[in-house]
């Protein structure tokens, strides 16, 4: 099974015992204004904004939420200016890259060298990380809800890459461009999903021992509280049988 599908397995876990919906709506939400007030509110004009929405949708926002924030990024209701920042980091052997949307750069700025200081981390040098991620579709679905094989014949219909099963998740990757297709074949065919996103995936991922996850996986736990962080991506392997908690 590849890293990067681990890498979601364990991330779903994680987001679904810490019950943090409200922390992921507040994210996507952000996404979404920023993607209306840089390219306009029509969806099927804006590629930023359509896939803002349909990862928006994966997650099972309601159509109201995504709307309100739609208008609020072309200025028919009142909203915040955010900016977009990337940073790179290193922790030991494994490379971290976080996406920040925020509305005080400065505030960002310290919260995030603040979180990878007292993790033992620091910054890279720019295009040190991103040269290792590609980008990838990537959805998930209960897998105590689906089997495999169900969610398998819908998705490669649609153009999936490939479909597996770990940890009770589904787990669908696709290329970007087969995102939507292979998303519209899933919903078409009535599948509930746990998310749906372009996400950064890496190349090669980077084996490391448990002891090492645990710390790469508890300094993205921090990163990921933190309101102006959107995302965060890492290269490492998560080893078979690894336990997060």
């Amino acid at each position: 099974m590849s890293g990067h599908s681990k890498w979601a397995t364990i991330k779903h876990k994680k987001g679904a015992a810490d019950a943090k919906r409200g922390q992921m709506f507040t994210k996507l939400i952000k996404e979404i204004s920023i993607a209306a007030k840089m390219g306009g509110g029509d969806i099927e004009g804006n590629p930023r904004l359509r896939t803002a929405v349909l990862k928006a949708r994966g997650a099972n926002m309601p159509k109201d939420n995504i709307d309100r924030a739609i208008k609020k990024g072309t200025g028919e209701l009142e909203g915040v200016n955010y900016e977009e920042l990337t940073y790179e980091a290193r922790l030991g052997e494994a490379a971290i890259l976080i996406e920040v949307l925020t509305d005080n750069r400065n505030r960002a700025a310290a919260d995030v060298r603040n979180i990878l200081t007292r993790a033992g981390a620091e910054l890279a040098k720019a295009g040190s990380v991103t040269r290792l991620l590609t980008r990838r579709g990537l959805i998930t679905l209960d897998g105590e809800k689906y089997t495999e094989d169900q969610v398998m014949e819908a998705a490669l219909d649609g153009g999936a890459e490939d479909v597996s099963l770990s940890d009770g998740i589904v787990e669908v990757t696709t290329a970007p461009e087969d995102f939507e297709p292979v998303l519209n074949a899933l919903n078409g065919k009535s599948f509930e999903t746990l998310s749906a996103e372009i996400s950064m995936v890496p190349e090669s991922p980077v084996p490391l021992d448990n002891d090492a996850v645990g710390k790469v996986l508890k300094l993205i736990e921090k990163l990921e509280d933190n309101d102006d962080v959107q995302n965060v991506y890492s290269n490492i392997d998560i080893p078979e049988g690894f336990d997060p908690e």
